[in-house]
């Protein structure tokens, strides 16, 4: 990950931004920035306010309070948007234009964009150049998507869930481009909904939740502030009988392997030890960012609800 020009000036920023549908208050608050070279991970639950703040670094929306920039200007005009690459969920692209012209059409509305050959290697667009939009399969159409964003050199990237519909491969790719996009010094904004995406490539997190950042650091950091401890093991004890004891969070079965949750590891391996002579392959883990996710978010609602 690349992290020599984080302290520059940020190319996207929201300031004390509130904006609201009618009665229903999207953003309440909201600070975010974006430096260049950095990947910035977007997460919250559904109606967190994630689009509803791309929106308005898009220029897409007007703030109701705060204010929104890109490059220091306001998000409508036009010298910021040339420097932007944009990819979201839903794309209008024309059915009938084979990928070939579709990536011809996109460069010719940038002075110095990137070669075709570049954008297909970055989106893995081998053996569909000559194929319709129309006739791609979805992940397919995902990949285009992305060589149609990147394809003008973008100084920022907006990347809303763009992995949806691929398969291992094709994420792969797409995550190796992205990396190398960011080391050299292009700064993406994504949203995912695969948290397992944001660990392997954020710089920096942002939790949203009700329209507030929740928690801000990098995955380590956001990872940090649960203390959840996952213990797997090889055991004949139930879940429903470990469920019981003091301190477990959560506990289940994943096939054979039985799956324990708590605040503190060391007293439930010391009962479990206790409790069945034959458990093996006993694994302790710190709470990954997925664990982090769900606990921030809860938090948060119920703080809400209070």
């Amino acid at each position: 990950m690349n992290v020599a020009s984080f302290t520059s000036a940020p190319l996207a920023r929201l300031r004390g931004v509130r904006h609201l549908y009618g009665k229903t208050l999207a953003l309440d608050g909201l600070d975010l920035s974006l430096p260049s070279g950095q990947v910035l991970a977007l997460l919250g639950p559904n109606g967190a306010g994630k689009t509803t703040a791309i929106s308005l670094l898009l220029g897409l929306q007007r703030a109701d309070a705060g204010s929104a920039d890109l490059f220091g200007l306001p998000p409508q005009a036009l010298e910021a948007r040339r420097r932007v690459g944009v990819m979201l969920q839903s794309a209008a692209v024309p059915d009938t234009l084979k990928v070939r012209e579709l990536i011809d059409l996109t460069r010719s509305y940038y002075p110095q964009p990137r070669s075709v050959a570049d954008c297909v290697a970055l989106a893995g667009l081998d053996g569909l150049m000559e194929r319709r939009y129309g006739q791609l399969s979805g992940g397919q159409q995902r990949r285009v998507q992305f060589a149609l964003a990147v394809c003008g050199r973008p100084a920022l990237l907006f990347l809303d869930e763009p992995t949806t519909g691929l398969d291992i491969d094709a994420r792969q790719t797409l995550w190796k481009a992205i990396r190398e996009l960011s080391a050299q010094g292009c700064a993406v904004l994504l949203t995912t909904h695969y948290l397992e995406e944001a660990e392997a490539l954020a710089d920096r997190v942002v939790v949203v939740n009700h329209g507030r950042a929740v928690a801000e650091g990098t995955v380590a950091q956001i990872r940090a502030r649960v203390s959840q401890r996952r213990i797997r093991c090889s055991s004949s004890l139930s879940a429903a009988h470990v469920q019981e004891w003091p301190g477990v969070q959560l506990a289940q079965r994943d096939g054979e392997r039985l799956e324990v949750v708590a605040e503190f590891a060391e007293p439930i391996v010391r009962r479990l030890l206790a409790e069945d002579a034959t458990l093996s392959d006993l694994e302790v883990q710190r709470a990954g960012l997925a664990d982090a996710f769900l606990a921030l978010t809860r938090d948060a609602t119920q703080k809400e609800a209070a």
